[in-house]
């Protein structure tokens, strides 16, 4: 059952990516010997900004927008405060904002935050694909709608959405429009004005940059105001000298996605149609979570029968790999996302999320296919319980769970 003294295979690359060796090699000098300000203008200020200036056309370049349209950021949880906030802080007269059930927290907590400051935040649901509906978004749009906020690609499922349209909608009621695609950029082609999004947040350790770093696309024309107050680094809408070793290895980091994104996407793909159609001939009741309707190319979410994906993956100690299911104080709930769709919670919680990468093998989708089918039957023969008659007790605290995911 070896792999002791491996690390196991992994299969998080929705959780981060590693630093990919030309990303890092691009970083070094800038951690070196061009030490420069990039604010500064001398011989050593002077390099850091043309380093600074090159990323932002490499960003620029993969969203097919103008240099000046990108701002950098902490990551994407700073680009989405910023829009978000940014927005609202300057909208008066129109005090709504439109998002869906199935949002990353860096969207959820602003929204939350600024509901508690008085703003009206409507939620609108998901379909059993996990997609949200143009309808839905019609349905939700009102004559103050200010905002707008649905992500690209959900992160535990894959399901990419219909922004192009939902932006249709939104806009011709003169709402401005931002998209979280932390987990779309790099993985499938994205366009800002094929998606008419005025804002679009991205992070870097999703495509092979560091953790650390991102950026937000701002439409030519798009009202913002700052969340971070100082100097008045870019466009004075993230004041705070710039992290210029970082900026590089994101520029270079969407050079790569840029280069061989078609052909990588399809080399994903193809594994993970493989690693799917094994395990479930391995696995009779084998659920797939979203799997029809647009999706990522990397991404496939399981739910392993009457079993908890926790204890499946504890038995597989040589994958690394995610559950999507939260767990307080030994307390297990579904995950949220899931719920949403309509999935049952006895379902729900034996969810594990696959997420394949650019250093994923066909060698490796084997072994995880191996790996998880013994593991499965390991624990099956084990004795325990179907998890429908272990979830009694936790049924109430799961009903509050999906209320919470509907709202």
């Amino acid at each position: 059952m070896g792999n002791k003294n491996k690390h196991p295979i992994y299969m998080d690359y929705n959780a981060t990516t590693p630093v990919w060796p030309e990303v890092l090699e691009a970083m070094l000098p800038f951690l070196r010997r061009e030490f420069g300000n990039p604010s500064s203008d001398h011989a050593y200020g002077r390099p850091a900004r043309a380093a600074v200036e090159q990323a932002r056309r490499q960003v620029a370049d993969l969203l097919h927008c103008a240099d000046d349209e990108i701002v950098f950021t902490s990551g994407g949880t700073e680009a989405n405060n910023l829009a978000i906030r940014g927005v609202m802080e300057l909208s008066k007269d129109r005090r709504h904002i439109v998002t869906s059930v199935v949002e990353h927290p860096a969207t959820v907590q602003p929204c939350a935050w600024l509901e508690s400051q008085g703003i009206e935040v409507k939620r609108v649901r998901v379909n059993r694909t996990g997609h949200v509906e143009e309808q839905s978004v019609s349905a939700a749009l009102r004559s103050d709608t200010a905002l707008v906020t649905i992500m690209l690609a959900q992160n535990e499922t894959g399901a990419v959405m219909p922004l192009e349209r939902i932006a249709a909608l939104a806009h011709a009621r003169g709402a401005v429009v931002h998209t979280d695609a932390a987990q779309a950029v790099g993985k499938i082609p994205v366009h800002v004005d094929k998606l008419r999004v005025d804002l679009l947040s991205l992070a870097g350790h999703k495509l092979y940059a560091p953790k650390g770093i991102g950026a937000l696309y701002v439409r030519r024309g798009t009202r913002l105001a700052p969340v971070l107050r100082g100097a008045g680094q870019e466009r004075s809408l993230r004041p705070g000298t710039e992290n210029v070793p970082y900026i590089v290895g994101l520029g270079v980091a969407c050079e790569l996605a840029n280069k061989d994104m078609t052909a990588e996407s399809r080399r994903q793909r193809d594994l993970r149609d493989q690693l799917w159609a094994i395990l479930r001939a391995g696995v009779p009741g084998l659920k797939l979570a979203g799997g029809e309707g647009p999706r990522l190319p990397n991404t496939l979410n399981i739910c392993f029968p009457d079993m908890r994906g926790s204890e499946v993956l504890a038995a597989a100690p040589e994958i690394a790999a995610s559950t999507g299911s939260a767990c307080h104080a030994g307390d297990e709930h579904a995950s949220g996302v899931l719920l949403a769709m309509g999935i049952p919670v006895t379902v729900a919680l034996g969810a594990v999320r696959l997420s394949l990468g650019r250093g994923t093998t066909r060698s490796e989708i084997a072994v995880v296919v191996r790996t998880l089918r013994r593991a499965y039957r390991q624990e099956k023969k084990g004795g325990r319980l179907p998890i429908r008659a272990r979830a009694m007790v936790g049924q109430q605290t799961n009903k509050e769970s999906f209320s919470r995911a509907r709202a």
